[in-house]
């Protein structure tokens, strides 16, 4: 076994936690650039970036999750990664150019059916970047499933800080919603150097792995990853389509933004738990590896009272972060954290599914979300604006949240510890109370937020949540990390 696997939990806790904070660098540097941009764009002009910032994000998060988990699967499993990742690269370089020319072509009508004609220059301009972003998600995909999480997390940094950078760059130089564009292309560029400087797969060379082999298991998990990226912003889509102005896109859009944090974490999480798992599953250590998912989906429920005080406090967070013009967004908020924190249960199921070679499951649970979702924004937004359309988001990703936990309980008799989540339910409560009742103006939200977070942490550990091993096993990561440095530093 691979040294960083030879201790599957410190190696899963170590890259969670690298591949988290790269991820959550989005937070600062998002909310910054967030912040920047509504006060320079407007709500309109915040409001269309959205709107073709959404399209992109749809169609180039939907190319590279073809191959996304199949690619962990495989390069896991595998003892020589590079026939698998220059199959690939190579396929991700085939599909994302052919969707950006098929997206550059579909420009015009796209901007009609939204009843924005000049929406369809950004498009343009934003097709872009899509074969650049899936290249650079296949690398990151490719360094997961060899384990390198550190060098996954370092170049998912750079792209982050880079796109804070040159958006603000740009649109300091005076090119608006242009230079916001060309921001994020920059980013993806940056974090495709940074990961070929880790590994070089070869992107036109021929590979000796069957690429049929990939497509059978990928076409599956295409089909489940797709329906849930579709799911996600459907809702945004579906208010500007069944009559919702541009601002009002604009101020959902925000509070979609404030809602990613699970979202990150799922990112950071479910790909290395797919690789861990497929190396488990490999070994012949399935005991192992049904404890780790329980350990899993139990880590969704703990994450429960975070989202009871986002709720609670959603107001005083809309209001310091975006100012009084997107305080509409604070409801908004309050409804979609949930939603997130369900997404981000479905992730981990659907990556327990995938390794233990149940691909087809995956779709079976979530395909149909979309179908559902489309029926439920019909009905509701017409008559409830955008907190239908944040109500029918929630309530079926909560609905196929539980759906996914029955599946992986029916593959391996594994529930979530019931315990966890009446302490979790319990404190979440408390932690809205202590949100919601306790007002405080400007930026005491700094002081009055981490206190939440320390009584949630007390709480947990005053009701027996977590045991002695598990309260030790960070420590002894830290442990083992300042070792490793002291040894280091004699060499």
């Amino acid at each position: 076994m691979s040294p960083q696997f030879s201790h599957p939990g410190r190696s899963i806790l170590d890259g969670t936690i690298r591949n988290f904070l790269a991820e959550a660098l989005i937070i600062p540097t998002g909310l910054f650039t967030v912040v920047f941009l509504t006060r320079r764009l407007g709500p309109e002009g915040y409001g269309l970036f959205s709107l073709v910032a959404t399209i992109i994000a749809w169609l180039g998060w939907s190319v590279t999750s073809v191959f996304s988990r199949a690619t962990v699967k495989f390069i896991g499993e595998a003892q020589e990664w590079q026939p698998v990742g220059n199959a690939v690269v190579r396929l991700h370089l085939v599909v994302s150019s052919g969707t950006a020319l098929v997206l550059w072509l579909l420009a015009e009508p796209i901007a009609r059916l939204l009843d924005e004609p000049g929406l369809s220059t950004y498009i343009r301009l934003f097709a872009i970047d899509i074969p650049f972003f899936s290249l650079g998600q296949a690398h990151r995909n490719i360094l997961v499933g060899m384990g390198s999480f550190r060098q996954r997390a370092l170049a998912t940094t750079g792209r982050w800080i880079a796109r804070m950078l040159f958006i603000v760059l740009f649109v300091e130089l005076g090119l608006s919603v242009p230079g916001v564009i060309l921001g994020c292309i920059g980013s993806s560029l940056v974090e495709l150097a940074l990961a070929r400087r880790y590994i070089r797969p070869s992107l036109f060379q021929s590979s000796d792995f069957p690429v049929g082999r990939l497509w059978a298991y990928a076409a599956p998990l295409f089909l489940s990853t797709i329906t849930l990226r579709s799911f996600d912003k459907l809702d945004l889509v579906m208010l500007k389509a069944l009559g919702g102005t541009v601002a009002q896109v604009g101020i959902y859009s925000a509070a979609q933004n404030l809602s990613v944090v699970p979202g990150l974490f799922a990112m950071g999480f479910a790909p290395i738990l797919l690789s861990t798992l497929s190396r488990m599953l490999r070994d012949g250590d399935s005991h192992a590896a049904r404890a780790m998912s329980r350990n899993a989906m139990r880590m969704t429920l703990l994450m429960m009272p975070f989202a009871g005080f986002t709720a609670g406090a959603a107001s005083e967070i809309v209001g310091l972060i975006f100012g009084a013009p997107f305080l509409p967004a604070a409801p908004l908020l309050s409804i979609l954290i949930f939603g997130a924190l369900a997404g981000l249960m479905i992730s981990v199921t659907t990556a327990v599914l995938t390794a233990a070679g149940k691909p087809g499951w995956t779709f079976a649970l979530t395909g149909p979300l979309l179908p559902l979702a489309l029926v439920g924004h019909l009905l509701v937004i017409p008559r409830l604006g955008a907190i239908g359309a944040s109500l029918v988001t929630t309530i079926l990703a909560c609905l196929c949240a539980l759906a996914t936990v029955l599946a992986v309980h029916q593959m391996w008799r594994v529930f979530p510890p019931a315990a966890t989540l009446w302490r979790s339910a319990l404190i979440t409560a408390l932690a809205y109370a202590l949100a919601a009742y306790w007002p405080v103006p400007g930026f005491w939200l700094l002081i009055k937020l981490p206190a939440i977070v320390l009584v949630i942490g007390t709480s947990l550990l005053l009701l027996g949540e977590f045991s002695k091993d598990e309260m030790s096993l960070p420590l002894s990561l830290l442990g083992l990390r300042i070792a490793a440095q002291e040894n280091a530093e004699k060499i």
